[in-house]
């Protein structure tokens, strides 16, 4: 098992300035797997100090250097990836085909696309006689979270490396071991001292301290809408650049004429994906109102037929990650039955059989009005809300109701209909009648869900500064 009791800093493996720990629980059992160091303001300043006296050298290497280390650690992120995924398996519970899968396998998937889109950024471009320059903006702190462990850490880990900025990554306290894994093969790939550093630790004793910083230009964070929104606070003072990736509540919109038998089950699936714990699960699902039984009754029978159980068995869902998440999960769930929406399957109940994790059957409700809190506050967990409608337009009008605006769903009888009601939607992205995620194209959010992007072109430049430089050209 990977150590979450020490830190990388400057180039080298460090005990904490004190000894703090707390335990990994495995979610699965409840069972203690491990433990994580928990940093204090003084390891911070350790790794923000490595991190800046690397950058001067780091940012000035060559385009070839720099993808010279990228390809090297990602070949060793390939060559790692069962282990990667077992270790997201213990501390989050995904089960081991996804975790071996989808979860380490993200970490390749965006350091090659970082790798492709770096053979050939242009650094430098000609605006009439002026010069345009983008350069590294410099010491990074990197915030991630327990969800999609890996890929968090891979959308802002390889695209600072491509941009020459050194970096200080904090990953989550309640899954750290991933991070950890990276940190060896920093180590071995034989990267620069002070320009990938790892610290562990909880957010109020080590996170204000990194993302307040003077000396650090930029803040990455991907987590809660209220973390995101206490960090950019913490970093306002300071002026440094804050992207964040936040929460969601997407709405999955069946338009009519769709194909029930086919949609709905696929949104209930995309739903459960992961135990619900993605930001941008399809989490509401707006139907025509005249079909609405039709719907839920494909519905219960989608959610009736996804497996529960333990990670290592390999069902289609595993537990709720943490005991936080759990408790937030059910409390939501019960809050759902109390305001008067219908429970159409599932509940706050522990599955039978598995009454020593943190496990939660996937919930639907239906009947679920628009203002209701179940069909407003982001659950995080297997919870899906079936929200009739009467026409587009209110459908349209519901999708956009929403603190929220991270990514949508349209399903329609055809690709232009379905894009229609796309364009009308407030959301960072869309997904057309069930396409994937392209990891070329941009990932984040409007209003609530965040700023800036992640991901292909738009992720590395999120680490570049501009320079004007006049009759340069």
């Amino acid at each position: 098992m990977a150590d979450a009791t020490r830190f990388y800093i400057d180039g080298a493996w460090v005990a904490p300035v004190a000894d703090a720990r707390a335990a990994i629980a495995n979610p699965a059992d409840r069972s203690v797997i491990g433990e994580v160091a928990l940093g204090s303001p003084a390891d911070a300043e350790a790794a923000i100090a490595a991190a800046k006296a690397a950058f001067p050298a780091w940012s000035a290497t060559s385009r070839a250097k720099r993808l010279g280390f990228l390809e090297k650690i990602n070949a060793a992120l390939v060559a790692r990836a069962d282990e990667i995924g077992d270790a997201i398996m213990a501390e989050m519970g995904a089960p081991i085909g996804l975790a071996r899968g989808a979860q380490a396998g993200s970490g390749p998937q965006h350091f090659t696309e970082t790798i492709r889109v770096l053979r050939d950024y242009p650094f430098e471009t000609p605006l009439g006689s002026t010069l345009l320059q983008r350069e590294a903006i410099g010491v990074c702190v990197l915030i991630t979270p327990w969800n999609w462990p890996m890929n968090q850490i891979a959308t802002k880990v390889a695209p600072a490396l491509a941009a020459g900025c050194t970096m200080v990554l904090k990953p989550s306290e309640v899954a750290p071991l991933d991070a950890a894994i990276l940190a060896e093969i920093m180590d071995e790939a034989g990267l620069p001292k002070g320009v990938f550093n790892l610290v562990h630790g909880a957010g109020p004793d080590i996170g204000n301290a990194l993302t307040g910083h003077p000396d650090v230009d930029m803040v990455s964070f991907t987590g809660s809408t209220r973390a995101g929104v206490a960090i950019a606070t913490n970093a306002a003072p300071t002026i440094k650049r804050v992207a964040l990736e936040l929460g969601g509540k997407s709405a999955s919109i069946v338009l009519p004429g769709a194909d029930l038998a086919e949609v709905v089950p696929a949104s209930v699936r995309g739903c459960m994906l992961n135990t619900g714990q993605s930001c941008n699960a399809p989490t509401r699902l707006l139907v025509p109102r005249d079909r609405l039984a039709e719907a839920e009754a494909l519905a219960k029978a989608a959610a009736q037929a996804i497996t529960v159980g333990m990670p290592a068995d390999n069902p289609d869902m595993g537990p709720v990650a943490n005991a936080a998440q759990y408790a937030r999960v059910v409390a939501l769930i019960d809050q759902g039955v109390a305001e008067g929406s219908r429970l159409l399957c599932g509940g706050s109940a522990l599955p039978a059989g598995l009454e020593n994790g943190l496990f939660v059957p996937p919930t639907i409700f239906t009947d679920v009005a628009p203002d209701s809190t179940i069909a407003r506050e982001e659950v995080f967990g297997p919870v899906l809300a079936i929200i009739a409608y009467d026409s587009v337009d209110q459908a349209v009008a519901i999708a956009n109701d929403s603190l929220y605006g991270l990514s949508g769903y349209v399903w329609g009888a055809d690709k232009d209909s379905a894009r229609t009601v796309a364009r009308r939607l407030r959301t960072g992205m869309v997904h057309l009648n069930g396409a994937g995620l392209d990891s070329a194209a941009p990932f984040g959010g409007y209003k609530m869900s965040g700023n800036g992007r992640e991901w292909g072109v738009w992720g590395l430049e999120e680490f570049l500064e501009v320079k004007s430089i006049y009759g340069g050209a």
